[in-house]
């Protein structure tokens, strides 16, 4: 394969999280759209962690570069496209010679949250009980409620619970929830927001 063979498919959503829309979903639908031997270059203003975890699970690997504070450039291969690698960095998309690999957040990056008080949905002994992680999303810009969940739901083991206590109902949340097959809740709350009980599947 020469670099003139490599389908570049390139995604910038730095204008999207510009007005605060959420661009999950146009990631997903661009995911959708490729080839084995397309590479996909994702542009955005932090290290898409979360996301990173999921085209894992469809074959992606993945290295990123920091070009500036807010700027990450992430560079997806499918498993299938042996020979993209070495042609990618023929074409110095890379300054480097690119090394693949999934690095996740810790623990206390990934999962941070305040506890908040059981009410409603999260009153429950029993689901109190089944719960590991707690998160208040609430006062963060799209994509972070989104992504800070998913790398929550990442590190836990099937049957474990995830609650989370979102500004409005996340409708993107909840299609790749469908998506990941597990199970969840949703409590519309009096002040508009709302939260949710996710179960790993």
């Amino acid at each position: 394969m020469s670099p003139t063979d490599v389908n570049i498919v390139e995604l910038d959503v730095r204008p999207h999280l510009s007005k605060k829309l959420e661009p999950f979903q146009l990631i997903m639908d661009t995911v959708k759209g490729l080839q084995p031997e397309d590479v996909f270059v994702l542009h955005a203003p932090f290290k898409p962690t979360p996301l990173l975890g999921i085209l894992k699970l469809k074959g992606y690997s993945n290295s990123s570069e920091r070009k500036s504070s807010d700027h990450w450039v992430t560079t997806f291969i499918h498993k299938k496209n042996k020979k993209g690698a070495k042609a990618l960095s023929a074409q110095q998309l890379e300054s480097d010679k690119p090394t693949f690999d999934i690095s996740l957040e810790s623990d206390e990056e990934a999962c941070q949250g305040r506890p908040e008080g059981a009410t409603g949905l999260m009153e429950s002994d029993e689901q109190a009980k089944a719960a590991t992680i707690t998160l208040d999303n609430r006062g963060l810009e799209p994509p972070q409620p989104m992504m800070r969940t998913l790398a929550a739901l990442e590190r836990c083991k099937p049957g474990d619970v995830v609650f989370i206590h979102n500004d409005r109902v996340p409708v993107f949340l909840i299609e790749e929830l469908n998506n990941l097959g597990c199970l969840y809740a949703v409590e519309d709350q009096a002040d508009g927001t709302a939260k949710v009980r996710i179960e790993k599947g």
